[in-house]
């Protein structure tokens, strides 16, 4: 065949490579400049679904509950078994508190600490009631002043709330802004600004921890730009593998630059976008480089077999080109929109990682099965490479003659059962599967990190957690001092505190009663909701700062949980939905929900609703494009079954290992998929060549699997070696995601070579088939 007779796609760029190459130069020059300036970012709305009732509800209230969303919380604790009860213990608590106010992103009014003025206590004496400041104006430090302090705090009800049970530490709790001057809230500088404060404010003497979306956020960060590490290693691990592989350091080198290529393409492409990278999407540029070397693999083995039958590094580079790039753009084109699909999740930090993975896909059409083969037919391969590829393809393989035996009538029917038993106990296991969060503290974290350290502590020496769910009760306006109104939040909370789950309430009615009693000489007879409007007016005017809001028609009920695992969120929630349902009326609507807990039900909710649509969908958009290109219903059985068998395995490991769909694995499923089906298509489209040109079922899934087959298996452990690094991240969700995706490759890896030819034996036994 000429170079007239070659197709015209391939005329295209091979007739004219100099331009190309120069075009791919530029590009990577441009787009490289933009990818230094990609900066890690996150934002606290990013990781919530803005359109779930739940999340409405809270940000058309966000201005009535301020410090009952995003908020961090500092706690100054006494060490060597001292108390809060010294001069130098409250002085260091006032510097925490005026520090703390004055960084940039906290919301300075809604700051609370027992320097607050709008901290206060309350007592009922003979003559009614008395109260004042936490710390008074008159204190100096003295040991009066000090007695005097803890005779405040005792009145205060604070004990267990901002004060630690056992009066060796307190808090300071800072709400923060979403926005500082029009810009988006930087996670990074102000977790950064708060470990400063940890810092200059720790010593021998006292400690300070810190908790809150914000440093976590920010914990992440920190331990996420431990990735490029990670990149590094498998950039190390993998160019040893591809030189033992192909016995030629050119074309090992070739393969990596050309996947780097493609990830700096991506990140350019990012920051023309607008887009930075948050935690969740970190790892979306190694899935890049191991998609990008995937296909790689597959460019240099076929350019060694064409060199092996003495074609020159041109043609050798124009055939393999030929050979690869309808498949290679249709696993490519697969993977984009399988990643695509994750834009039907609404939780803006899934979208953009669905952009960003969809982006670094679609650039490995142009660096990979291109910009490879274009460079390849300039350098080519090694004279050593050469004469391996043709040793091999002479010898007589006896590792791949028995895997051919996969396709022979005694063995794929008991391939297919031994895959049907495991998809049956695949299933069976992944029944125990939990949306959200199974562990207490950060999941994201290991146990052990500063972060899950300082939480445990906040909730081993406070009584009312940080997982906190606000019931919002909707009044008419100045309707919130109404008899009917207190009296269903009254039924509300009592109902709450019998339910599983729920530590401890809070509401204005449980605040109106203390007060009523308070007013009548303290007597517990007298703590009940009054029917005269005078009186509940009167205890109504004593609620503290945020527990009623000028217009009045809002009363946030504080539900304190024992934790945030998905189990607890999902009984409280229902049993606040259920006494909703029946509670509604025209002077008072139950709504749901804010606080972390809120929230967090919330994107639990929505995960839940898109999994299995995302799943769906996924495989829907996979099976068509198949479809479309072999133009075979029979294609689209052998090539995605094995991937269904992987996935509902991989459901299986995550409920035996304990972990959760949530926002950080969610797209380990979509991406798995999508990784995945680049196999079954080459595999497919190799072994139906064969079958074309007259061989047997089993001597071509032979000769597929000596060519093909081989760069995919190889493929297969070499990405799993490296994904397989990331189990000693710090970050544990990242850890997760690689015994994940770690499986998947392997498992892909496997039901490609292992299940498709079972399946082929019984639909594609006659060529006229395909």
């Amino acid at each position: 065949m000429n170079k007239h007779q070659a197709p015209l796609i391939e005329n295209t760029f091979f007739n004219f490579r100099p331009i190309w190459l120069a075009f791919f130069l530029v590009l990577t020059v441009f787009l490289g400049y933009q990818a230094l300036q990609v900066k890690p970012e996150a934002s606290f709305e990013k990781l919530i679904p803005l359109s779930h009732p739940y999340i409405e509800n809270f940000m058309d209230r966000q201005d009535d509950l301020r410090g009952l969303g995003n908020a961090v919380r500092i706690v100054v604790a006494a060490k060597q078994g001292a108390d809060i009860f010294s001069a130098d213990y409250m002085q260091r608590l006032q510097a925490v508190y005026e520090e703390v106010r004055y960084l940039e992103g906290v919301d300075q009014s809604a700051v609370r600490s027992l320097w607050d003025p709008a901290v206060r206590w309350t007592q009922v004496t003979e003559e009614g009631f008395e109260g004042g400041t936490v710390i008074p104006d008159t204190y100096d430090g003295s040991k009066a002043s000090l007695e005097e302090l803890r005779e405040n705090l005792l009145k205060s009800g604070q004990v267990g709330i901002m004060i630690a049970n056992d009066f060796r530490s307190t808090l300071v709790v800072a709400p923060l802004l979403e926005a500082v001057d029009g810009k988006p809230l930087d996670y990074q500088a102000f977790s950064a600004a708060l470990e400063k404060v940890r810092n200059q404010f720790s010593d021998e003497q006292f400690e300070v921890r810190i908790v809150g979306f914000a440093k976590l956020i920010g914990d992440l960060i920190e331990g996420a730009t431990q990735v490029g590490l990670f990149f590094l290693a498998a950039l190390l691990i993998t160019f040893v593998l591809l030189f033992l592989y192909s016995r030629c350091v050119k074309s090992a080198l070739v393969a990596l630059f050309c996947s780097v290529v493609a990830v700096t393409w991506q990140l350019g492409l990012l920051k023309l976008l607008g887009f930075g990278l948050d935690p969740y999407s970190m790892l979306i540029p190694f899935l890049v480089f191991a998609i990008a070397v995937s296909h790689g693999v597959q460019v240099i083995n076929a350019m060694a077999i064409e060199a092996s039958y003495g074609h020159d590094r041109v043609k050798a580079a124009r055939l393999a080109f030929r050979g690869l790039y309808i498949a290679g753009i249709l696993a490519l084109v697969s993977d984009a929109i399988g990643f695509m699909t994750l834009l039907f999740i609404d939780i803006q930090v899934i979208q953009e990682l669905a952009i960003a993975a969809s982006l670094g896909v679609a650039v490995i059409i142009l660096t990979n099965l291109i910009l490879l083969p274009l460079l390849m037919s300039y350098l080519g391969v090694s004279l050593t490479s050469i004469m391996r590829a043709k040793n091999k393809r002479l010898e007589h393989s006896p590792v791949w003659h028995r895997l051919s035996f996969f396709t022979h009538a005694k063995v794929a029917p008991w391939s297919l059962a031994a895959a049907l038993c495991l998809g049956v106990f695949g299933f069976i296991a992944s029944a125990d599967l939990q949306i959200g969060d199974l562990d207490k503290g950060a999941p994201e974290l290991r146990p052990d990190s500063r972060y899950n350290l300082d939480n445990a502590y906040v909730t081993d020496n406070y009584t009312t957690s940080a997982d906190v769910l606000v019931v919002m009760v909707e009044t008419p306006e100045q309707g919130c001092v109404a008899y009917e109104a207190l009296e269903a939040v009254d039924r509300l909370e009592w109902q709450m505190r019998n339910v599983p789950g729920v530590q401890g309430t809070l509401s204005p009615a449980y605040i109106t009663k203390r007060v009523i009693a308070g007013f009548n000489e303290g007597n517990l007879k007298w703590e009940a909701l009054a029917r005269n409007q005078f009186v509940l007016n009167q205890a109504m005017s004593n609620l503290p700062a945020g527990m009623i809001n000028n217009r009045c028609d809002l009363l946030p009920v504080i539900l304190y949980l024992e934790d945030h695992k998905a189990n607890t969120l999902v009984v409280v929630t229902k049993a606040v939905e259920a006494f909703a349902a029946e509670n509604n009326s025209e002077y008072v609507r139950f709504m749901l929900a804010a606080g972390s807990a809120g929230i967090e039900a919330a994107t639990n909710e929505e995960i839940a609703r898109a999994q299995t649509f995302m799943l769906v969908f996924v495989y829907a958009v996979v099976a068509s494009l198949v479809f479309i290109t072999f133009r075979s219903w029979r294609a689209v059985v052998c090539i995605v079954a094995p991937l269904g068998l992987t996935s509902v395995l991989c459901q299986a490991l995550m409920a035996q290992l304990g972990i959760g769909v949530k926002v950080a694995t969610l797209p380990v499923i979509a991406l798995g998929v999508g990784i995945g089906v680049d196999y079954g298509i080459y595999i497919y489209s190799r072994l139906s060549q064969h079958l074309r040109e007259g061989e047997n079922l089993q001597n071509a899934y032979y000769h597929t699997l000596r060519s093909t087959g081989k760069a995919v298996s190889f493929t297969g452990l070499t990405l799993a070696i490296g994904v397989g690094t990331w189990v000693f991240s710090p970050i544990k969700f990242q850890a997760d995601m690689g015994i994940l995706l770690t499986f998947m490759f392997l498992w892909n890896m496997v039901g490609a070579l292992w299940l498709l030819p079972a399946f082929a034996h019984y639909l594609l036994k006659d060529a006229s088939k395909i």
